[in-house]
Protein backbone atom coordinates (compact mmCIF):
# COMPACT_ATOMS: atom_id res chain seq x y z
CA UNK A 1 0.00 0.00 0.00
CA UNK A 2 1.37 3.40 -1.01
CA UNK A 3 0.58 6.59 0.90
CA UNK A 4 0.41 9.88 -0.98
CA UNK A 5 0.28 13.34 0.59
CA UNK A 6 0.17 15.56 -2.50
CA UNK A 7 -2.32 15.71 -5.36
CA UNK A 8 0.51 15.47 -7.87
CA UNK A 9 1.82 12.18 -6.46
CA UNK A 10 -1.67 10.69 -6.22
CA UNK A 11 -2.54 11.75 -9.75
CA UNK A 12 0.69 10.33 -11.17
CA UNK A 13 -0.07 6.96 -9.54
CA UNK A 14 -3.56 6.96 -11.01
CA UNK A 15 -2.33 7.93 -14.46
CA UNK A 16 0.15 5.06 -14.39
CA UNK A 17 -2.58 2.60 -13.35
CA UNK A 18 -4.83 3.83 -16.13
CA UNK A 19 -2.02 3.58 -18.67
CA UNK A 20 -1.56 -0.04 -17.60
CA UNK A 21 -5.24 -0.71 -18.27
CA UNK A 22 -6.21 -0.94 -14.61
CA UNK A 23 -9.61 0.08 -13.27
CA UNK A 24 -9.40 2.38 -10.22
CA UNK A 25 -11.90 2.42 -7.37
CA UNK A 26 -12.10 5.33 -4.93
CA UNK A 27 -13.52 5.34 -1.41
CA UNK A 28 -13.60 8.93 -0.10
CA UNK A 29 -13.58 9.18 3.71
CA UNK A 30 -12.91 11.63 6.50
CA UNK A 31 -11.05 8.95 8.42
CA UNK A 32 -11.74 7.41 11.82
CA UNK A 33 -12.67 4.31 9.88
CA UNK A 34 -15.17 1.69 11.02
CA UNK A 35 -16.82 -1.40 9.56
CA UNK A 36 -19.06 0.74 7.38
CA UNK A 37 -16.04 2.22 5.63
CA UNK A 38 -14.49 -1.22 5.26
CA UNK A 39 -17.66 -2.42 3.53
CA UNK A 40 -17.20 0.39 1.00
CA UNK A 41 -13.62 -0.71 0.36
CA UNK A 42 -14.85 -4.28 -0.16
CA UNK A 43 -17.46 -3.02 -2.64
CA UNK A 44 -14.80 -1.03 -4.49
CA UNK A 45 -12.66 -4.19 -4.76
CA UNK A 46 -15.52 -5.93 -6.56
CA UNK A 47 -15.63 -3.18 -9.17
CA UNK A 48 -11.97 -2.30 -9.73
CA UNK A 49 -8.40 -3.59 -9.98
CA UNK A 50 -6.87 -1.12 -7.53
CA UNK A 51 -8.63 0.67 -4.66
CA UNK A 52 -7.58 4.09 -3.41
CA UNK A 53 -8.91 5.43 -0.11
CA UNK A 54 -8.84 9.14 0.61
CA UNK A 55 -8.62 10.32 4.22
CA UNK A 56 -9.31 14.03 4.52
CA UNK A 57 -11.35 15.96 7.06
CA UNK A 58 -12.66 18.61 4.70
CA UNK A 59 -12.90 22.01 6.43
CA UNK A 60 -15.05 23.51 3.68
CA UNK A 61 -18.06 21.34 4.52
CA UNK A 62 -18.11 22.29 8.21
CA UNK A 63 -20.00 25.33 9.46
CA UNK A 64 -18.43 27.85 11.86
CA UNK A 65 -20.00 26.24 14.95
CA UNK A 66 -19.60 22.61 13.89
CA UNK A 67 -17.09 19.98 14.98
CA UNK A 68 -14.21 20.34 12.50
CA UNK A 69 -11.57 20.88 15.19
CA UNK A 70 -12.70 17.97 17.35
CA UNK A 71 -13.78 15.57 14.59
CA UNK A 72 -12.28 12.19 15.60
CA UNK A 73 -8.96 11.36 13.98
CA UNK A 74 -6.68 8.32 14.24
CA UNK A 75 -4.32 8.27 11.29
CA UNK A 76 -2.24 5.27 12.36
CA UNK A 77 -5.30 3.08 12.95
CA UNK A 78 -6.88 4.22 9.69
CA UNK A 79 -3.78 3.30 7.70
CA UNK A 80 -3.59 -0.11 9.38
CA UNK A 81 -7.24 -0.79 8.51
CA UNK A 82 -6.74 0.32 4.91
CA UNK A 83 -3.73 -1.98 4.58
CA UNK A 84 -5.65 -4.88 6.08
CA UNK A 85 -8.58 -4.21 3.72
CA UNK A 86 -6.27 -4.43 0.71
CA UNK A 87 -6.20 -0.80 -0.36
CA UNK A 88 -3.52 -0.19 -2.98
CA UNK A 89 -3.17 3.50 -2.17
CA UNK A 90 -4.19 6.01 0.48
CA UNK A 91 -4.45 9.71 -0.30
CA UNK A 92 -3.78 11.59 2.93
CA UNK A 93 -3.29 15.27 2.10
CA UNK A 94 -2.95 18.24 4.45
CA UNK A 95 -5.48 21.05 4.05
CA UNK A 96 -2.82 23.24 2.44
CA UNK A 97 -2.39 20.70 -0.38
CA UNK A 98 -6.13 20.69 -1.12
CA UNK A 99 -6.96 24.39 -0.83
CA UNK A 100 -4.75 27.30 -1.82
CA UNK A 101 -4.81 30.21 0.62
CA UNK A 102 -6.64 32.28 -2.01
CA UNK A 103 -8.91 29.49 -3.34
CA UNK A 104 -11.96 31.04 -4.97
CA UNK A 105 -13.64 28.31 -7.02
CA UNK A 106 -16.34 26.10 -5.49
CA UNK A 107 -18.94 23.66 -6.84
CA UNK A 108 -22.60 24.18 -5.97
CA UNK A 109 -25.59 21.91 -6.57
CA UNK A 110 -28.82 23.90 -6.46
CA UNK A 111 -31.73 21.49 -6.08
CA UNK A 112 -31.19 18.23 -4.20
CA UNK A 113 -29.05 19.87 -1.53
CA UNK A 114 -31.47 22.63 -0.58
CA UNK A 115 -33.58 20.77 1.99
CA UNK A 116 -32.89 18.33 4.82
CA UNK A 117 -29.24 18.65 5.93
CA UNK A 118 -28.61 21.35 3.34
CA UNK A 119 -31.21 23.63 4.94
CA UNK A 120 -29.80 23.08 8.43
CA UNK A 121 -26.12 23.24 7.47
CA UNK A 122 -25.73 26.17 5.05
CA UNK A 123 -22.78 25.67 2.72
CA UNK A 124 -22.33 22.02 3.66
CA UNK A 125 -23.03 20.54 0.24
CA UNK A 126 -21.02 23.28 -1.45
CA UNK A 127 -18.08 21.94 0.54
CA UNK A 128 -18.97 18.32 -0.23
CA UNK A 129 -19.30 18.91 -3.98
CA UNK A 130 -16.08 20.91 -4.09
CA UNK A 131 -13.96 18.32 -2.31
CA UNK A 132 -15.44 15.39 -4.23
CA UNK A 133 -14.86 17.17 -7.55
CA UNK A 134 -11.25 17.71 -6.50
CA UNK A 135 -10.85 14.09 -5.43
CA UNK A 136 -12.29 12.84 -8.72
CA UNK A 137 -9.78 14.99 -10.61
CA UNK A 138 -6.89 13.90 -8.40
CA UNK A 139 -7.55 10.17 -8.07
CA UNK A 140 -9.11 9.75 -11.55
CA UNK A 141 -11.31 6.82 -10.48
CA UNK A 142 -13.46 4.72 -12.76
CA UNK A 143 -15.83 4.10 -9.84
CA UNK A 144 -16.39 5.88 -6.51
CA UNK A 145 -18.21 4.18 -3.64
CA UNK A 146 -20.29 6.04 -1.04
CA UNK A 147 -22.50 4.87 1.81
CA UNK A 148 -26.29 5.10 1.91
CA UNK A 149 -26.19 6.49 5.44
CA UNK A 150 -25.46 9.87 3.86
CA UNK A 151 -28.41 9.49 1.47
CA UNK A 152 -28.72 13.14 0.54
CA UNK A 153 -24.97 13.48 0.05
CA UNK A 154 -24.93 10.50 -2.33
CA UNK A 155 -27.83 11.97 -4.31
CA UNK A 156 -26.08 15.34 -4.60
CA UNK A 157 -22.82 13.72 -5.74
CA UNK A 158 -24.64 11.60 -8.32
CA UNK A 159 -26.26 14.74 -9.69
CA UNK A 160 -22.92 16.56 -9.82
CA UNK A 161 -21.31 13.65 -11.68
CA UNK A 162 -24.21 13.58 -14.16
CA UNK A 163 -24.45 17.31 -14.73
CA UNK A 164 -20.70 17.97 -14.97
CA UNK A 165 -19.99 14.83 -17.04
CA UNK A 166 -17.44 13.26 -14.74
CA UNK A 167 -16.37 10.00 -16.44
CA UNK A 168 -16.99 7.71 -13.50
CA UNK A 169 -19.62 5.49 -11.91
CA UNK A 170 -21.06 6.38 -8.50
CA UNK A 171 -22.02 3.36 -6.38
CA UNK A 172 -24.05 3.69 -3.17
CA UNK A 173 -23.53 0.77 -0.77
CA UNK A 174 -25.97 -0.26 1.99
CA UNK A 175 -25.84 1.10 5.52
CA UNK A 176 -23.84 -1.03 7.94
CA UNK A 177 -25.41 -1.23 11.39
CA UNK A 178 -24.43 -2.39 14.83
CA UNK A 179 -26.20 -5.59 15.96
CA UNK A 180 -28.77 -3.48 17.85
CA UNK A 181 -29.58 -1.39 14.75
CA UNK A 182 -27.53 1.77 15.27
CA UNK A 183 -26.05 2.98 11.98
CA UNK A 184 -22.26 3.01 12.12
CA UNK A 185 -20.80 6.52 12.16
CA UNK A 186 -17.49 8.06 13.15
CA UNK A 187 -19.47 10.47 15.33
CA UNK A 188 -20.84 7.61 17.47
CA UNK A 189 -17.65 7.95 19.50
CA UNK A 190 -19.11 11.19 20.89
CA UNK A 191 -21.98 9.33 22.58
CA UNK A 192 -21.54 9.10 26.36
CA UNK A 193 -23.50 7.61 29.24
CA UNK A 194 -27.00 6.57 28.18
CA UNK A 195 -26.75 8.41 24.85
CA UNK A 196 -25.68 5.26 23.02
CA UNK A 197 -28.91 3.53 24.08
CA UNK A 198 -31.04 6.60 23.36
CA UNK A 199 -29.58 6.76 19.84
CA UNK A 200 -31.41 3.53 19.00
CA UNK A 201 -34.51 5.69 18.61
CA UNK A 202 -33.45 6.52 15.06
CA UNK A 203 -33.47 2.96 13.76
CA UNK A 204 -36.65 2.18 15.72
CA UNK A 205 -38.47 5.16 14.20
CA UNK A 206 -37.36 4.09 10.73
CA UNK A 207 -38.54 0.54 11.39
CA UNK A 208 -41.92 1.90 12.38
CA UNK A 209 -42.10 3.81 9.08
CA UNK A 210 -41.16 0.75 7.06
CA UNK A 211 -43.78 -1.38 8.77
CA UNK A 212 -46.41 1.32 8.27
CA UNK A 213 -46.07 1.41 4.46
CA UNK A 214 -45.83 -2.39 4.21
CA UNK A 215 -49.62 -2.47 4.59
CA UNK A 216 -50.16 0.19 1.93
CA UNK A 217 -49.92 3.97 1.48
CA UNK A 218 -50.35 6.19 4.53
CA UNK A 219 -50.43 9.92 5.20
CA UNK A 220 -46.90 11.28 5.61
CA UNK A 221 -47.91 13.85 8.22
CA UNK A 222 -49.38 11.19 10.49
CA UNK A 223 -46.40 8.88 9.95
CA UNK A 224 -43.89 11.63 10.67
CA UNK A 225 -45.73 12.42 13.89
CA UNK A 226 -45.58 8.79 14.99
CA UNK A 227 -41.88 8.63 14.15
CA UNK A 228 -41.36 11.82 16.14
CA UNK A 229 -43.05 10.23 19.14
CA UNK A 230 -40.54 7.37 19.03
CA UNK A 231 -37.64 9.80 18.86
CA UNK A 232 -38.93 11.94 21.70
CA UNK A 233 -39.54 8.84 23.82
CA UNK A 234 -35.80 8.20 23.44
CA UNK A 235 -35.05 11.76 24.63
CA UNK A 236 -33.75 12.80 21.20
CA UNK A 237 -34.05 16.40 20.01
CA UNK A 238 -35.51 16.32 16.51
CA UNK A 239 -33.78 18.31 13.77
CA UNK A 240 -35.98 16.87 11.05
CA UNK A 241 -38.15 13.86 10.21
CA UNK A 242 -39.08 13.63 6.52
CA UNK A 243 -40.58 11.22 4.00
CA UNK A 244 -39.32 12.08 0.51
CA UNK A 245 -39.26 10.88 -3.07
CA UNK A 246 -36.17 8.73 -3.57
CA UNK A 247 -35.01 10.63 -6.66
CA UNK A 248 -36.10 14.25 -6.19
CA UNK A 249 -35.82 14.32 -2.36
CA UNK A 250 -39.04 16.34 -2.34
CA UNK A 251 -41.43 15.69 0.58
CA UNK A 252 -44.41 13.50 -0.28
CA UNK A 253 -47.94 13.85 1.07
CA UNK A 254 -48.54 10.10 0.97
CA UNK A 255 -45.85 7.64 2.07
CA UNK A 256 -45.39 4.72 -0.30
CA UNK A 257 -43.04 1.81 -0.76
CA UNK A 258 -39.87 3.12 -2.40
CA UNK A 259 -39.99 6.50 -0.65
CA UNK A 260 -37.19 7.34 1.77
CA UNK A 261 -37.59 8.20 5.43
CA UNK A 262 -34.80 10.44 6.72
CA UNK A 263 -34.06 11.55 10.27
CA UNK A 264 -31.65 13.98 11.89
CA UNK A 265 -31.56 14.39 15.67
CA UNK A 266 -29.36 15.65 18.44
CA UNK A 267 -28.45 13.02 21.01
CA UNK A 268 -26.95 15.19 23.70
CA UNK A 269 -24.59 17.43 21.73
CA UNK A 270 -24.10 14.92 18.92
CA UNK A 271 -25.99 15.29 15.66
CA UNK A 272 -26.91 11.91 14.17
CA UNK A 273 -28.56 11.07 10.85
CA UNK A 274 -30.13 7.89 9.52
CA UNK A 275 -32.49 6.84 6.74
CA UNK A 276 -34.33 3.91 5.25
CA UNK A 277 -35.81 3.16 1.86
CA UNK A 278 -39.34 2.11 2.73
Amino acid sequence: MTIFNTPEEMQAWSQAKRAAGKRIGLVPTMGYLHAGHLSLIAEAHKRSDAVAVSIFVNPVQFGPNEDFAKYPRDEARDLALCREAGAAAVFLPPVSAMYASDASVYVTEERLGNGLCGARRPGHFRGVCTVEAKLFNIVLPHVAVFGQKDYQQAAVIRRMVRDLNFPLEVVVAPIVREPDGLAMSSRNVYLVGDERQRALGLSRALQLASEAVADGPCASESLRRRMGDVLENHALKIDYVEIVDAETLEPVAEALRGNVALIAVFCGKTRLIDNRVL
